[in-house]
């Protein structure tokens, strides 16, 4: 098959990141970047990413793959970064010394590198947009997107005025996932109102989730013991609706070993996991999910007879996991036999009984919005 020709859907969930190559000496080991290469391939996965700023990545791309296995056979994507370029001619020039560098013929996924508030105008001032557009109709770029690092305000402003972006790379971990400082949860939601797909950056946070707090270490172990703890981090982010690919990058084959080992096969992540990923944000105080144990103290004296806290069981599904589809679908069916969020009358019953303290009031409004 093709791999330039695999859609978003079809395209496995596990993406070869190009950046944290494994080192001989001074410079990258080309043997063993090979190695995962070939073993990476042999499993069925197609996406590379490497970047124009990745000192020695985009070489590497090019002896340890690119000239070693048949150009539809993979996909490969690379970065344009205006913000190194002293003129607008020496941004478009990042592209030809990107074909230069891999020898790839063409760039499959090509995105603008990393937007924030303090950069995103330099690509309009510099007409990179419309460059890799017109890149595009040469058949020299397949797909346009662009890398991201702030806010979901500005993620939806560049998305209103770029609908042309085909996908959006974010970063997206579960330590991150309400991290005011990242918010990863917010941007992917803003990406998936939108209907972009998307690819993750960071899911194992830098590697620092391969080695998380202890009690986070024990509360995985005591559940799959022979599991990578790696292994969770990124079956999080590829369980999401919408993703393209999820990218590791990969410092040496028993990193590679370790990813294949669950990815090759990959299933999602069942509620018991969900479970256990939602009480790991709890530890590291990562959480935004609504803090509900379902004692239904709430739900014995509401003159409504809302369902409380199946609502709120619905509300985690988004809030913890990211299955927005799935806490509509479960709020829908609630609504076919019970009152829904909007019903309440802010009475304040339910708050006074409460053990757990909850502001139940302002959940169930917000509840009645999102869901």
């Amino acid at each position: 098959m093709n791999a330039a020709n695999l859609t978003p859907e079809e395209t496995k969930k596990l993406g070869f990141g190009l950046m944290r190559l494994p080192k001989k000496g001074l410079g990258i080991d080309i043997p063993q970047t090979s190695e995962m290469v070939d073993l990476f391939l042999k499993a069925g996965f197609t996406y590379f990413d490497t970047a124009h700023v990745y000192p020695g990545s985009e070489e590497a791309a090019r002896k340890a793959l690119v000239e070693r296995h048949p150009r539809e056979s993979y996909t490969l994507a690379t970065k344009l970064h205006a913000g190194i370029a002293v003129t607008e001619k020496a941004a478009k020039q990042q592209f030809e010394t990107s074909l230069s560098r891999t020898g790839a013929e063409y760039i499959d996924y090509y995105l603008l590198h990393t937007l924030m508030e303090n950069n995103y105008r330099k690509y309009e001032k510099y007409h990179l947009w419309d460059f890799a557009q017109e890149e595009k109709a040469k058949g020299r770029i397949k797909h346009v997107g662009f890398s991201f690092h702030d806010g979901p305000e500005l993620l939806e402003q560049i998305l209103q005025e770029h609908p042309e972006a085909e996908f959006v790379q974010l970063q997206i971990n579960y330590a991150d996932w309400e991290n005011p400082s990242v918010t990863s949860r917010a941007n992917y939601e803003v990406a998936r109102k939108y209907g972009k797909s998307i690819v993750v950056m960071e899911p194992v946070k830098g590697g620092s989730l391969a080695n998380p707090p202890k009690e986070v270490q024990e509360l995985f172990k005591d559940y799959a013991p022979e599991r990578s703890f790696a292994s969770w981090a990124i079956r999080f982010v590829a369980s999401l609706d919408g993703i393209l690919t999820v990218l590791s990058g990969m410092s040496d084959t028993e990193q590679m070993k370790d990813n294949l080992s669950y990815m090759t096969d990959f299933t999602p992540l069942n509620e018991e996991e969900r479970k256990i990923i939602r009480k790991a944000q709890e530890i590291m105080g990562r959480s935004a999910t609504i803090p509900c144990t379902a004692c239904s103290y709430c739900t014995k004296g509401c003159p409504k007879q809302i369902p409380i806290p199946d609502i709120f069981s619905a509300m985690n599904k988004r809030l913890g996991d990211g299955q927005i589809k799935e806490a509509s679908e479960t709020y829908r069916r609630l609504k076919e036999n019970a009152p829904g969020a909007e019903a309440c009358v802010a009475c304040g019953q339910c708050e006074r009984v409460c053990p757990q303290h909850i502001p139940i009031i302002e959940h169930l409004k917000k509840c009645a919005e999102v869901l």
